[in-house]
C-alpha cells in the first residue's frame, strides 16, 4: 500500500517563505511555493533601487532560480483568492488546491490610516514595481524643472516629501539629496539641482524610534547638514496631485514618497482568524493559528510578541527566523516528532544609512555610526544578498558610485507621466 506524501504549501517567496521551503529541503513531501510575482525581492535595498542606485535585476531574482536545486518543490505563480480551513483548500485564480499544511508568508502593504485616495500620489515602497515608478517619479521632476518657465513651478517639482521617519524614509531622504547635490549637479543648464528642497516628516518626537535617542540625533544632524529639512511632531492632513498639508500649513510638492506604515495582506481575512489593528492575524506560541495546527502565518502577516511581549518587527531577520523555525516544526511533524518548543525571536539588531559614508549600526550594546556605521551597513548587506555574482555586482556598483559620484541606473521607463 503506497504512502501519501504530505502536501505543503508556503503562500510568498519572501524572506519567510524561502526560508520555510530551505528548511524543508530534506524532507519527503510535495512543497509548492505561490507567488503572484516570478521573482523574490531583496526589500532592505529597494530604496536604491528607487534613488537609481541600483538595477531592479541587482536585488531580485527569478523564484524557480533561487529553488532549482529543491527536487521537492514546486513554483507557481498565482494570485491567492481564499483559503477554505474546513476543507484544507487554497482557493487562486486557477482554481483549488488542497493542502496538509499551509504556511502563509504574504507579506505587507502600504498603510494610509484609513486615507486610501492619498496612494496615487504618494506611493509607497515594497515591490520593485513601487522603486521604479519612484525612481521614475523623482527624475522626471528635474526634467520638468529644467522645461518650466517660471519659479513658483520650477519650485514645486524640485520639493520632494518623504512622510515618514523610520530606515526607509531616512534611507530616501538622504538619497535623494545625494542625488540633488551631487549626481545631478552639474547636469542641467536652466535649474540648479543642488536647490531642491527634500523634507522629511515623521509625526514621532523623533526619528528612527527603534534607536537610541543619541543615534536618531545623530541622524537628524546628518540630514540637516546634506540639506534635508527634518519635521518631527508634524502629521500629515492630506495628499493631493498639488502637495501635502502639514496641519494648518500647506506644502506644494510634485513628488511624494509614502513610507509612514503598512497593514498586513489579507492572510487573516482569507482565513477568518482575529487579527490586530494593522490586520495581522493573531497566531499560537508555534505560529499556528488558532483552531487550525495545520495553517500557519509568519513574517509581516502575523502578530507576535517577543520574550518582554513586545510585538516582533516586521523586519526581514524576523521573517527569516520565524520561517526556519515553521520548516523545522513541519519536518518534526512529519516525521513523528515531539515539537513542543514554542517560537522564540533574537533581536540582531538595527542598521539605517543615511547617506554617503554615514549610517547608524546598533546591535545591543554594541553601536557604530559615521564612517564605520557605514562600511558595517554595507558589508552586511552584500552578505544577505543572494549568490556571489550579485554581492560582487552590487559592491562593484557601490565603490563605483563612491569614487565617482555616479548613479547607473538613471532611466526614465515608461511613457506615461507620473509626475505633474
Amino acid at each position: 500500500m503506497s504512502v501519501q506524501i504530505p502536501r505543503i504549501i508556503v503562500v510568498g517567496a519572501g524572506f519567510g517563505g524561502l526560508e520555510t521551503v530551505r528548511a524543508l529541503r530534506r524532507v519527503a513531501a510535495d512543497i509548492t511555493v505561490i507567488d503572484r510575482k516570478n521573482h523574490h525581492c531583496f526589500q532592505p535595498l529597494l530604496y536604491q533601487v528607487a534613488t537609481a542606485a541600483l538595477s531592479p535585476a541587482e536585488i531580485a531574482w527569478p523564484i524557480r532560480h533561487i529553488l532549482r536545486a529543491q527536487r521537492n518543490t514546486t513554483v507557481l505563480m498565482e494570485e491567492v483568492l481564499g483559503v477554505d480551513p474546513a476543507r484544507k483548500v487554497l482557493i487562486t485564480n486557477f482554481g483549488e488546491t488542497g493542502f496538509d499544511y499551509l504556511v502563509l508568508a504574504t507579506g505587507a502593504q502600504h498603510s494610509y490610516f484609513g486615507h486610501e485616495d492619498w496612494e496615487p500620489f504618494a506611493p509607497g515602497l515594497k515591490r520593485i514595481d513601487d522603486a521604479t515608478r519612484i525612481r521614475r517619479k523623482i527624475l522626471v521632476a528635474f526634467e520638468k524643472a529644467e522645461i518650466a518657465t517660471d519659479t513658483e513651478t520650477q519650485r514645486r517639482l524640485l520639493t520632494f516629501v518623504i512622510v515618514g521617519g523610520g530606515a526607509t524614509g531616512v534611507e530616501l531622504a538622504g538619497a535623494i539629496a545625494e542625488i540633488a547635490r551631487q549626481t545631478l549637479a552639474m547636469d542641467f543648464r536652466r535649474i540648479d539641482p543642488r536647490n531642491a528642497r527634500i523634507v522629511l516628516v515623521e509625526a514621532g518626537p523623533r526619528l528612527l524610534p527603534a534607536f537610541a535617542p543619541e543615534q536618531s540625533d545623530y541622524v537628524r544632524q546628518v540630514l540637516t547638514k546634506v540639506g534635508v529639512t527634518v519635521m518631527t511632531d508634524t502629521m500629515v492632513t492630506k495628499c493631493d496631485i498639488g502637495g501635502v498639508d502639514l496641519g494648518s500649513q500647506r506644502l506644494p510638492a510634485a513628488t511624494i514618497v509614502w513610507a509612514a506604515g503598512v497593514m498586513a495582506s489579507p492572510a487573516a481575512k482569507w482565513l477568518g482568524a482575529v487579527a490586530d489593528r494593522a490586520g495581522r492575524a493573531k497566531v499560537n506560541p508555534d505560529l499556528s493559528v488558532p483552531g487550525h495546527p495545520e495553517i500557519f502565518v509568519i513574517g509581516d502577516a502575523a502578530s507576535v510578541m517577543d520574550s518582554k511581549g513586545k510585538p516582533v518587527p516586521g523586519i526581514a531577520p524576523a521573517a527569516k527566523q520565524m520561517g526556519h523555525y515553521v520548516g523545522n516544526l513541519i519536518a518534526a511533524r512529519i516525521a513523528g516528532r515531539a515539537t513542543g518548543k514554542p517560537f522564540r525571536y533574537m533581536h540582531l539588531g538595527d542598521l539605517a544609512t543615511i547617506g554617503r559614508r554615514a549610517a547608524v549600526v546598533q546591535l545591543g550594546r554594541f553601536r557604530l555610526r559615521g564612517y564605520l556605521g557605514w562600511w558595517f551597513w554595507g558589508i552586511a548587506h552584500i552578505y544577505f544578498l543572494i549568490g556571489i555574482r550579485n554581492r560582487f555586482i552590487v559592491a562593484f556598483s557601490w565603490l563605483w558610485s563612491y569614487l565617482t559620484f555616479q548613479r547607473g541606473a538613471r532611466l526614465i521607463t515608461h511613457a506615461h507621466d507620473d509626475t505633474p
